[in-house]
This record gives C-alpha cells, structure tokens and sequence, in this order.
C-alpha cells in the first residue's frame, strides 16, 4: 500500500527508502591530490549532453573527500561491474582504497583504472550548489569502453545486477 508524506523531520527515513526505489548503477570517483589521489564512490552519476559531452555526479558536502573534489580540476568517473562490490564498499568506507584497483595516472594526475566497464575522464566544468550536495559537471576528454560484463547496480539499499526480461 502506497503512503504519501512530507520528505522532512520524522520522514527523512521514509524519504531516503522512497529514493532506493529507483535504481542506480555505481560508479567511483577519482581525483589528484599531493600524495597521489583518492576516490569516493557514488550512484548520481548521469549524462548531461552529448555535444559538448558532458556529465555530472554529486558530491555530498559533509563528506570528508568533499574539499578535494571542490579543488579537482580533473577527475574521473569510473563505472563499476557486477563482480566489484568489494571495490563499491571500499572506496565507500576508505579514502585510501586505491590499493584495491592498482590505478595508473593521465596526464592530469587523475588516479584512473581499467577494470571496469566505462571511465569518464573529465575536466571540472561546473560546480553548482545543491542543498547538502554540490552537483559537478566535468567536460569529458577521453572515454575507456569495455561492454563485455554487466553493471552493479543499487536498489532498494542492496547490490544487484542487471536481467534483461
């Protein structure tokens, strides 16, 4: 049975639960920083335009990456596959859980690995205010593509993957 409510004070719960209902893949963020880099995952990754090419993620502003990112201004967006939930959890945990990937580094110092199942690399575009999040645009510069596995995927609070019906 559907129930209909105000998304503040004592339903933030029921809010956060309403949101889960559409699900997401997931993605980890990386960017440059003096000792190498860092990541952070997330699932607000979308597609802005295709001509300029251009993307956009959120980055929560009481995380303690938040100011890293702020100052980027390159990053990536990397795509996540079925099998790297450990990574997804990791990166969402550790800000020092790019031992798990063994990344190499573009010409921007951006830490970027290719196991997974598309990479964005970006220049930081844009930067917009959005309540508790800060919504980045990044102008995509080059494109890593490997359709060969399927995506992680995130409902409802849980991993999963994609079934075509």
């Amino acid at each position: 049975m559907a129930t209909s409510f105000k998304p503040t004070g004592e339903h933030q719960r029921d809010y956060r639960n309403a949101l889960s209902q559409f699900a997401t893949g997931i993605t980890v963020i990386t960017a440059p920083t003096p000792s190498g880099g860092i990541g952070m995952t997330a699932n607000s990754f979308a597609s802005v335009s295709l001509d300029p090419a251009l993307v956009l993620w959120s980055a929560a502003k009481d995380s303690l990456r938040y100011p890293i990112f702020m100052e980027a201004t390159h990053f990536a967006i990397h795509v996540l596959r079925e099998d790297q939930m450990d990574i997804a959890q990791a990166f969402a945990k550790d800000t020092d859980a790019l031992s798990l990937v063994t990344p190499s580094y573009n010409a921007a110092g951006v830490p970027i690995f290719d196991t997974c199942l598309a990479r964005f690399e970006c220049r930081a575009e844009a930067r917009h205010d959005a309540g508790d999040h800060t919504i980045l645009v990044g102008a995509v510069e080059n494109v890593l593509l490997d359709a060969t596995a399927k995506p992680l995927i995130f409902s409802q609070r849980d991993y999963g993957t994609f079934q075509p019906v």
